[in-house]
């Protein structure tokens, strides 16, 4: 495996990069279940020293792909295709319902920073360099939809959805940035109109698609 050649630049985001690559590594099944991560050895094969992958690994126990083992190490535990399903189908269904209850409640300023959000999405174009800040917008865009919504359970438990891969997800599918800005701009539009339904269905096919290309990638088709 090559090793990251990282300017000054990009030691500011060293660690996510380092995150970002053993993510996609696990969730592609380069790991066996219960294998060892060793730090000095994955410091030696990413060119990095040892403190960016052991913060990567405590990032990588929170998503639940590794448990860290007194003695031990981390021990990867990787997500199934199962997993993902499981994940993404309660999230459109949570994520489409809470959408379409809180979209009478939404005001203004509400508006304002989903196009404001929008506007900033897309002048990214998904490179390296940019993909952080884009995961950071995507997931403020997100929550606003949801923020109104009345139902404080529903919205705890797309909270708890949240914690882990779909996060993420945007730095696994680089190549899908497109697709998932023209469906935010509709989630926009549907929102401003105040159309439920629409902005329900909208929201359940970003997600279901997003979770598609995502178990494609796993499963590297």
């Amino acid at each position: 495996m090559s090793k990251f050649i990282l300017s000054e630049h990009d030691r500011a985001t060293l660690q996510f990069k380092v995150t970002t690559k053993l993510r996609e590594l696990i969730l592609k099944g380069q790991f066996s279940m219960g294998e060892r991560l060793m730090q000095e050895e994955w410091a030696s094969k990413l060119g990095v020293s040892r403190m960016p992958i052991r913060e990567a690994l405590r990032q990588l126990e929170v998503e639940g792909l590794v448990v860290i083992e007194p003695r031990k190490g981390a021990i990867v535990t990787p997500i199934s295709t199962e997993d993902i399903e499981e994940i993404y189908q309660l999230r459109a269904l949570l994520e489409g319902q809470a959408a379409e209850m809180a979209v009478n409640y939404l005001d203004v300023e509400d508006f304002e920073e989903l196009e404001t959000l929008y506007d900033k999405m897309i002048g990214l174009n998904g490179s390296e360099q940019e993909i952080e800040m884009y995961m950071s917008l995507n997931e403020r865009f997100h929550g606003i939809l949801i923020e109104a919504c009345p139902w404080r359970r529903t919205k705890g438990f797309i909270e708890t959805l949240w914690k882990g891969i779909p996060s993420y997800t945007p730095s696994l599918l680089p190549d899908h940035f497109q697709a998932s800005q023209k469906e935010h701009e509709l989630m926009v539009a549907f929102a401003k109109q105040r159309d439920g339904e629409k902005l329900r269905d909208i929201t359940e096919k970003h997600i279901l698609r997003t979770k598609e290309n995502l178990v494609n990638m796993i499963l590297g088709n």
